[in-house]
């Protein structure tokens, strides 16, 4: 059996960030993920006024409940679509002119959901160029609150911003959801606001969060269960492999945990306890039709394993993979259809036929990091496999090449 030490939830980590921001008193987040999306974060904090002290197991963010220390700012959110929404919605609470901007990929990816709810509440925000798109304003002068509306349809992250925003108006936030997609990383949004004192309670689709502010506190960070499932996903592929991540168990906040659910449907032996979760291979997988509206971050890991099914493999309702980092619906068929697989695609589905994918072939990445990972694991059994951009990894996993290289070496 092979234990992998899987970096810390980029979720986590960047909710954490906002949360210890927001805080009275100096939080220390404990094991953050280091990568792109929250180096770029803590950056974008430090920009906007906020001390961030950087150690390489613990970082230390000193809050200000009454926003930002800067009056102006200028912050670049990189490829980070949670940095790109939540620190527009943190600095709209404070008071100053902050100028938002991002990677041409980032700036392709909505915001309009987010952008008008906060001008529902008064806030000064102005697009640059595109509607609903970074680049973007904020002119602050603080959010009294009140009642709002929001669709939520493609991206939980707006839903996310709006909630962890709540506490910090002057009246509270009550806020009536029409659409969700990804709800289990609102339940992540709800536990740690909690932790950091927050008082939210859930009516139906209402969601009426108290202006209670937040208290600092050490905070420890779960490990990274999108990033979990290509390991996942290897050991349920691969006959006598088996592989366990400790820190991700019955308690874990992540949704994307269960993904193991999904392998267990498929014929792998997954065991959760407390401490981890274990899955192992018993040499079949089999086909099936799955719902991953919840998980959907995990689809492209299936769509990379589905053509070893002994079955076809069916994922339906995902239509927000098309606004991720890249259309993941497409590039996980394009992909396929390189190696030789049979694929076919609707709006939110995708079906994969079984058969043995040939190489050698280069993954079209579209720069983003979960198609590389995703396809590295198909590379297990089809060789030949390479990346137009292998570093696009660094997103969220700037080691994974190494850790799953070893991994794969590792009987």
């Amino acid at each position: 059996m092979t234990v992998i030490d899987i970096p810390g939830s980029k979720s986590v980590t960047a909710r954490a960030l906002f949360l210890a921001a927001a805080a009275e008193g100096t939080t220390t987040l404990l094991r953050p993920l280091v990568s792109d999306d929250t180096e770029g974060f803590a950056e974008g904090l430090t920009a906007l006024g906020y001390a961030v002290r950087r150690e390489p197991d613990a970082w230390h963010i000193e809050g200000r409940p009454a926003g930002p220390g800067a009056d102006t700012a200028e912050v670049y959110c990189r490829d980070g679509a949670t940095t790109a929404r939540f620190l527009p919605t943190l600095a709209a609470a404070g008071h100053g002119t902050y100028r938002f901007d991002a990677s041409a990929q980032m700036r392709r990816r909505p915001l309009a959901p987010l952008t008008e709810a906060l001008r529902t509440l008064g806030v000064d925000l102005r697009h640059g160029e595109k509607e609903g798109h970074h680049p973007l304003a904020v002119h602050a002068h603080g959010v009294k609150g009140g009642a709002l509306t929001l669709d939520a349809g493609q991206s939980s992250q707006y839903l996310t911003a709006l909630l962890m925003l709540g506490p910090l108006t002057a009246e509270g936030l009550d806020i009536t959801v029409t659409d969700l997609v990804s709800e289990p990383y609102v339940e992540i949004t709800l536990a740690m606001m909690r932790s950091f004192g927050a008082e939210i309670r859930q009516e139906g689709r209402t969601y009426r969060v108290a202006p209670t502010g937040y208290r600092a506190r050490t905070y420890g960070i779960e490990p990274d269960a999108s990033t979990a499932s290509y390991f996942f996903a290897a050991a349920a592929l691969e006959p006598g492999r088996s592989v366990t991540v400790p820190g991700l168990g019955t308690g874990a906040l992540q949704g994307d945990l269960g993904f193991v659910d999904v392998l267990r449907r498929m014929g792998a032996d997954v065991e959760s306890t407390d401490t981890g979760t274990t899955v192992r291979s018993t040499g079949t997988l089999r086909g099936l039709t799955v719902n991953m509206r919840d998980i959907s971050d995990t689809m492209p890991t299936l769509a990379a394993i589905a053509p070893f099914a002994d079955g076809p493999v069916r994922i339906e309702d995902v239509a927000n993979t098309r606004v991720k980092e890249c259309d993941r619906l497409d590039a996980c068929a394009e992909n396929l259809r390189r190696l030789g697989i049979t694929v076919r695609t609707g709006p939110d589905w995708i079906e994969i036929h079984p058969g043995t994918p040939t190489g050698p072939a280069e993954i079209a990445t579209h720069g983003d990091h979960r198609i590389v990972m995703s396809f590295a694991v198909t590379g297990l059994r089809t060789p030949g496999i390479t990346f137009d951009d292998p570093g696009c990894v660094k997103k969220t996993f700037p080691d994974f090449h190494r850790v799953f290289d070893a991994f794969v070496r590792t009987p």
